[in-house]
């Protein structure tokens, strides 16, 4: 979770010039106030974050902070609370017609619960702008989740909200923290359907999650009719990643974005708020990853073909002592099979989506075998 490894995306970003369209604003992200945290998270809940920000040494283990995996440190709540202002600031230029869509690939914080830290994460900037578009008029907001891990803290707020439609698609929670995620996970009162999990198999490559995807996501997104899509894009997915055991390539992120973004103007004439999330490549995947997001983003998607520029490889090289990719793709075949190919019982990606699609699709009124 090292600043760097935002830094060294922005650069790639700067490098090919994606902070430059016409169609293209950059804004630096602010510290929100408390009334903003506050619209998922309990003000004791961020009292107790200040506390621990101000003095870190103080025990408060009840909200989560201070553990191995988050630590308390000097000026946790105002570099979290900087965090969500990059997502912030998108639900509202989105609200305001200012923007169509918006990028906070510095967000993504979806382990965050509404009274506890979790998994590196403080405040749900997630949470946070879905429920400002909420606030904001938006009847509909679908939350697509495509980090290698479980979006459980989005999950949990929104689990009892029929306004919010969450998809995960993630590593089983039988091999990976946080030990969620499962198919039978589906909501709550009137939203049971609008929670909807994808526990893909531990080392799933390319053609197994974009088979998922392809499975699960767009027929559902279709019944539930979003006014704004928000989609959170952790590349801890990657094969080098070592946070997770699943082996997807750059080129699959990229094409996970394509998807989103296509869904967002099918559905919702283009409104789709993206972040990032997990991803511990720091130069390698990281950049590229969230580079191709932002392209995707921007409307100038990056062909994964394309060399990686020089100057940026050189700035990694000194910086960091880091040896960066030469290309923007990590030169896969990115070949898949559509559902309409039919289900095999015999494969295990088909037996873990046909687990979900009958959960869910009967609740959206879709036959899970043919929808």
């Amino acid at each position: 979770m090292r600043p760097s490894r935002l830094e060294a995306t922005y650069r790639l970003v700067e490098a090919f010039g994606l902070d430059r369209g016409d169609n293209v604003r950059v804004e630096a992200p602010e510290v929100v106030p408390d009334r903003v945290l506050t619209l998922v998270h309990s003000q004791r809940y961020v009292d107790a974050v200040r506390a621990l920000s101000a003095d870190p040494s103080l025990d408060l283990p009840r909200w989560g902070l201070g553990t191995e995996d988050t630590p308390a440190y000097a000026g946790v709540h105002e570099a979290s609370a900087r965090l969500v202002g990059g997502s912030h600031q998108g639900a509202a230029a989105i609200l305001a017609g200012d923007a169509v869509r918006a990028v906070n690939f510095g967000g993504g914080m979806h382990h965050a619960h509404a009274e506890k830290a979790s998994g590196f994460c403080v405040y749900n900037d997630c949470a946070v702008a879905i429920q400002q578009l909420l606030d904001g008029g938006v009847r509909r907001v679908a939350y697509v989740d495509v980090d290698g891990h479980h979006g459980d803290g989005t999950q949990s707020i929104f689990y009892a909200d029929p306004r919010v439609l969450t998809i995960s698609l993630h590593e089983t929670g039988m091999t990976l923290f946080p030990g969620t995620g499962f198919a039978n996970e589906t909501g709550h009162g009137e939203a049971v359907g609008t929670a909807v999990n994808v526990a893909l198999p531990t080392t799933a490559d390319d053609s197994m999650w974009l088979r998922a995807f392809d499975a699960v996501v767009p027929a559902l997104l279709r019944q539930f009719g979003p006014e704004v899509v928000v989609s959170q894009h952790g590349c801890d997915s990657h094969f080098a990643d070592e946070l997770t055991h699943l082996r997807l390539s750059v080129d699959g992120q990229r094409q996970a974005a394509v998807a989103v973004a296509a869904l967002a103007d099918e559905l919702c004439e283009g409104r789709w708020l993206a972040t990032g999330g997990g991803g511990y490549n720091c130069y390698d995947v990281v950049p590229r990853a969230w580079t191709h997001l932002v392209g995707v983003v921007a409307g100038r998607p990056i062909d994964v073909g394309t060399a990686v520029p020089e100057s940026w490889r050189d700035h990694v090289r000194q910086r960091w002592g880091a040896r960066a990719p030469l290309v923007m793709g990590d030169e896969v075949d990115l070949w898949w099979r559509s559902w309409e190919s039919g289900f095999d019982p015999n494969d295990e990606t088909d037996r873990t989506v046909m687990a979900t699609r009958r959960e869910i699709f009967p609740q959206w009124g879709l036959d899970p075998w043919f929808d």
